[in-house]
């Protein structure tokens, strides 16, 4: 049987939340180490590292906390990415922080997600925590989330532990928008049901967690419907070869596009036909999220960064004012009437906030309507309005066309990611 080639594999891209100490970094020490996915030297070193901090065993925490600070700590300080592959797909981890100051590193981890495993320390339960990180995981559109419940070794592996805390998780869950919710007993430190099946919890007949990585679906997830192609850069080599050559070079960022597709450019709303779609100088049939493409049209029509090409059947929202959920930050206090940069796809506008309608208590879900004082890793929903129109669609629907950034003009800081609702 003919295999996948390592480049045409699968990417799954995931992100781990928790607790500090509910083991995230150990997690994928354990999943990096048993699939041999590190390297002789790293192994030494860590090895090293954890005798000269007087471990009993192998610290393979170690292996994701590249920062002095969190090495001397103990905890995740900055998103660490890590990568390794299996023989079914390729993976990115986006290691987080579970303290609440580092809430924007989070989501800034969690944002390309397509999937959030969710550690949960089987002596504790759900905490605070918990909440939270499921609140922003549902937020940020993961799709999928798989809920470990880490240290069973801690809890003589109990079934009835277990049981107890995936029936709390489902009731808290329910009022959040997740469709596919999985848990797994896991011993982080031990190994058990994170690569290998445990033996010592029989009573448990799912997947490990590798095997839920490799086997889960995630072609659905991407939006096949409303075809979107914000262009970042006309190509126009003025070559011998290519004299009069005019491409359109950008990211899908939903639908698929053919030769021959009738298309309306925004925000001028001519008309035309795509000719022909290119990736380098192979020439394609259709093009798709997440692919990088160039296209060329039938008509020579003045298109620059920043317009967008769309299906003339299917347009987007096209308006100057826009309801967001924004994380903020900054260490300088979001501005309630202030002026900001805003990014959107490849689209840049001046835009100045109108509206603060609440702050969300990511620990309790409750909205907080008589403070409007925004802090940095503040959750918030606020209306903004640009200077000139903006083509999307709902980060629900969309995420590459439903999400923008906020950018401070003078110091040119990023300020806030926001949702659009």
């Amino acid at each position: 049987m003919e295999t996948k080639g390592y480049l045409d594999m699968d990417l799954l891209r995931f992100t781990t939340a928790g607790s500090v100490d509910d083991g995230k970094s150990t997690l994928i020490g354990r999943l990096m180490y048993d699939t041999k996915s590190i390297f002789e030297d790293q192994l030494e070193a860590i090895e090293r590292s954890s005798e000269k901090r007087g471990d009993e065993t192998v610290n393979l925490a170690l292996l994701t906390d590249g920062l002095k600070a969190e090495r001397e700590q103990g905890i995740t300080i900055d998103v660490a990415y890590r990568y390794f592959a299996t023989p079914k797909r390729k993976f990115i981890i986006a290691d987080t922080p579970g303290h609440i100051q580092y809430t924007r590193n989070m989501v800034t981890g969690a944002s390309t997600a397509n999937l959030a495993i969710i550690l949960i320390d089987a002596r504790n339960g759900i905490i605070e925590q918990t909440s939270r990180h499921t609140f922003i995981a549902s937020m940020l559109g993961i799709k999928h989330i798989v809920v470990c419940v880490n240290k069973m070794d801690l809890v003589d592996f109990s079934e009835e532990v277990f049981s107890a805390i995936k029936k709390k998780y489902q009731e808290f869950s329910s009022t959040l928008n997740l469709a596919d919710i999985q848990y797994i007993p896991i011993s982080a430190l031990k190994g058990d049901n994170v690569v290998d099946a445990s033996k010592n919890m029989d009573w448990y007949t799912g997947k490990t967690l590798l095997q839920t990585l490799e086997s889960v679906q995630i072609i659905s997830d991407y939006n096949f419907e409303d075809a979107r192609f914000p262009v970042q850069r006309v190509i126009r080599p003025q070559s011998a070869q290519y004299p009069d050559f005019r491409g359109f070079a950008g990211r899908v960022e939903g639908g698929v596009f053919r030769p021959g597709d009738s298309i309306t450019v925004l925000p001028s709303g001519l008309t035309t036909k795509i000719s022909k779609i290119y990736n380098a100088d192979v020439e394609l049939q259709e093009a798709y999220s997440p692919m990088s493409v160039c296209i060329t049209l039938e008509n020579n029509i003045d298109i620059s960064r920043g317009d967008m090409l769309v299906k003339s059947d299917n347009l987007p929202n096209v308006e100057q004012e826009v309801e967001l959920m924004v994380c903020w930050m900054n260490d300088k206090k979001m501005n309630p009437t202030g002026k900001y940069l805003l990014r959107h796809t490849t689209n840049e506008a001046k835009c100045v906030v109108k509206n603060i309608a609440y702050k969300m208590n990511i620990n309790t879900l409750e909205k907080i309507v008589d403070n409007f004082e925004v802090e940095k890793n503040d959750i918030v929903k606020i209306t903004l309005k640009s200077a000139k129109p903006l083509f999307f669609d709902s980060y629900k629907r969309n995420r590459g066309t439903g999400s923008v950034i906020l950018v401070d003009e003078f110091s040119n800081e990023t300020v806030g990611a926001g949702m659009i609702v």
